[in-house]
């Protein structure tokens, strides 16, 4: 029998990957579900090639040329996701949900109990909505699989080990394109040096969060979240090659380290929990990285962002949206040529620590709506401060 499977953001480099996985023994796989934003032609592509039944793309406009397309009167198209309930008769046994920001969260809460297992690799979604998510993961009895690199390195690593038996855990950092850069430097930094990840193909907005190692907070937080670990057990170590991916320090003395290639087949193809029929080729063990590993301490005065770690509740908050809504803001600012490199991590820490902002650390997201209306207050907030 083949493993049914659904694709939110199939389109984006992470749905891409998985494909290319899946497509090496695709007869054994059934993909039921596509989903993209605009790009029509690739979600058509993807179509033909996996012979997809059913594709949702969320633009208007995408979405009435897709149609105007006429792949094939076998082909269901929707507009939402809301048809999850006429796509889906039974649990499938698998959804990646790719989709990138906020735009994420409704879609991948609620593939939930449509699906055995689901892997997430949408940082806001865990950070913003995990109360709601785990909820619900819990009620389905469906199983969660964490895809960025980190969290599945962690969860690789804890097999078999209960978490409260860990002393620690190390995230590394690669320090991003600016890692050599000297901070007097920062003010004149061109918007095309900080897109130069040294070691992982990213889009634009990551590719800045990993300059300013917000995207690092990011990850400690779904850390704390997605394995119940206090943040005085997460610690933060430079690492430039990018080749480990997190330590875990145990109660007993014993260290494990997670390294593998700066590829994100691994996590996905690991993601992958049913019997797979084929092997992963990845490249011979590297020992000149194993032999130079170089880990550092984190420069807080060049990376100032990382003192938001110190201003986090210990509980579920809506304080966590503020936080990836400030960011998000900020950044397209920056992408907008309206403020300089040297402004944003100063900008996005100043507007998080306003006071009108204290009252969210303790207010649990219970509601999708309540978690997206926050968003939209945040950044409506911050275009008016930039007018």
């Amino acid at each position: 029998m083949k493993n049914k499977i659904a694709i939110l953001g199939s389109t984006g480099s992470i749905g891409k990957t998985l494909i290319k996985i899946l497509k090496k023994d695709i007869k054994n796989f059934e993909i039921v579900l596509l989903t993209a934003n605009k790009n029509y032609n690739e979600l058509i592509r993807q179509a033909k090639i996996l012979n997809v039944k059913n594709l949702i793309i969320t633009n208007k406009n995408s979405f009435i040329k897709l149609k105007q397309n006429n792949i094939s009167k076998k082909v269901n198209i929707f507009n939402n996701f809301q048809s999850y309930n006429k796509i889906f008769k039974k649990k499938i046994d698998y959804a990646m949900c790719s989709i990138s920001g906020l735009e994420g969260l409704s879609p991948t809460v609620n593939i939930i109990k449509y699906t055995k297992s689901i892997a997430i690799a949408n940082k806001e979604t865990i950070i913003c909505g995990w109360n709601i998510l785990n909820a619900e993961l819990k009620k389905n009895n469906t199983k969660f699989i964490p895809v960025d690199s980190e969290h599945f390195s962690i969860n690789y690593a804890l097999k078999n080990n209960l978490n409260f038996n860990v002393n620690s855990i190390y995230l590394t950092a690669s320090g991003g394109p600016l890692h050599n850069v000297p901070l007097s430097k920062f003010k004149n930094i061109k918007i095309s040096d900080v897109l130069k990840h040294p070691n992982w193909k990213m889009g634009k907005k990551i590719s800045i969060d990993s300059a300013t190692l917000m995207n690092k907070v990011f990850e400690v937080i779904e850390a704390k979240k997605i394995f119940n670990i206090p943040y005085k057990k997460l610690k933060i170590l430079i690492h430039p090659k990018s080749y480990v991916h997190a330590l875990l320090k145990f109660n007993d003395g014993m260290i494990k380290i997670i390294a593998h290639d700066t590829d994100m087949k691994i996590p996905i193809y690991n993601s992958l929990l049913f019997k797979k029929n084929f092997i992963l080729k990845t490249k011979e063990l590297d020992i000149n990285k194993l032999n130079n590993l170089n880990f550092q301490k984190i420069n807080k005065k060049k990376f100032p962002l990382i003192k938001i770690l110190s201003k986090l509740p210990n509980s579920e908050s809506l304080f966590e949206t503020v936080i990836v809504a400030t960011n998000d803001a900020f950044v397209q600012l920056y992408l907008n040529n309206k403020i300089k490199f040297n402004e944003l991590s100063n900008k996005i820490y100043s507007f998080i620590t306003l006071p009108e902002f204290a009252k969210y650390k303790l207010i649990k997201p219970k509601k999708i709506n309540t978690i997206e209306k926050l968003n939209s207050y945040v950044r409506l907030k911050i275009s008016k401060l930039s007018v």
